[in-house]
This record gives C-alpha cells, sequence and structure tokens, in this order.
C-alpha cells in the first residue's frame, strides 16, 4: 500500500470518526439542555467534555480537510498563472502548511507527554476531563496534515494526473 493510499483511507476514518463523535456529542448537549429545562438537573461537566471534544473534532477532520482540497486558500492571484506555475505554486504553499503543522509537533511534543505523565486534568467541579487525548490528537492530527500537505504538494509537483484522485477516488468510480 502506498503512503498516498495509506493516508486516504486513514484520514477518511478520522474523519467518520469525528462525524461520529460530532453527531454523540450533539446528543449530550440535548440531554444537558433537556435536563437542565425540564428536571432542573443537568448533566455536569457537558461543558468540559464538549470543550476537549472540538479540539480532538477539529484535528481528526483536518487530514481529510488537507487531502480533499477544502483547506482556506486565496489563490485569486495564482489562477490568472500557468498550470506549471499554479502548481508549483501550490506545492509551496502545501509545503507552508506543512511546516506550519510541524511546528504545532514541535511545540506541543513536551507539553502532551507532561500532560500524560502528570495526569493532567481539565474543568473544576463536577467533572474533570484529562487533557492528554486531546492534546494527543493535536499531534497526531498535526502528524497526518504534514505527511497530506507533503503528499499534496508531490502530487502538484510530480504527478498532475493524480490530481483528482484524492479522497474521493470512489465517489469518481460509481
Amino acid at each position: 500500500m502506498s503512503l498516498i493510499t495509506f493516508s486516504d483511507k486513514l484520514s477518511k476514518f478520522l474523519m467518520v470518526a469525528a462525524a461520529a463523535w460530532a453527531f454523540g456529542l450533539s446528543f449530550l448537549v440535548l440531554a444537558n439542555i433537556i435536563g437542565r429545562g425540564i428536571f432542573d438537573f443537568p448533566i455536569y461537566g457537558t461543558a468540559e467534555m464538549v470543550a476537549a471534544s472540538i479540539v480532538i473534532i477539529v484535528f481528526l477532520q483536518v487530514g481529510y480537510a488537507i487531502r480533499s482540497r477544502s483547506m482556506l486558500k486565496a489563490d485569486f492571484l495564482v489562477t490568472h498563472l500557468p498550470a506549471g506555475v499554479q502548481r508549483v505554486f501550490l506545492a509551496f504553499g502545501y509545503l507552508l502548511g506543512a511546516a506550519f503543522f510541524l511546528m504545532i509537533i514541535t511545540g506541543g511534543w513536551e507539553e502532551s507527554i507532561l500532560s500524560y505523565v502528570e495526569n493532567e486534568f481539565e474543568g473544576e467541579g463536577a467533572l474533570r476531563v484529562p487533557s492528554w487525548p486531546a492534546r494527543w490528537t493535536v499531534l497526531l492530527g498535526s502528524a497526518l496534515a504534514v505527511v497530506n500537505y507533503c503528499v499534496m504538494a508531490y502530487i502538484d509537483i510530480f504527478k498532475p494526473d493524480m490530481l483528482d484522485s484524492e479522497v474521493d477516488a470512489d465517489a469518481a468510480q460509481h
């Protein structure tokens, strides 16, 4: 299995997992609202769980967003250039994106290890949520982002015929 295929499959899987997590989280919020409004009995710790979950959901989906070319980009000037030059500029932008996520990894590595070793928690009161799952998801999501940005740069420069074969290749066959 090639790196491109592996990153595509992993990105899809994590995107589906994040969507399922968000779907389940919506029921937690709904139950908290109903419990608070009707029974005057909220689900304690909902705010802490939602705060940690938002970070996790975003970084689980970042790989898919990159690979499906859904990340925000300002290409209004580049579109007026020849196709080869456009691909070079896009590849440069992808490498900048990889560098950004690499900085997130290098900046958060020690804190992530410490949060696990020292059993760090977020929140006070009714529920304290461990912070290491969110921190490690940021690292893993950033690592996948680095891989996917490098894959996109490689495809743009060396395999432009694969530009339309990214994540949704299954949809093109049906």
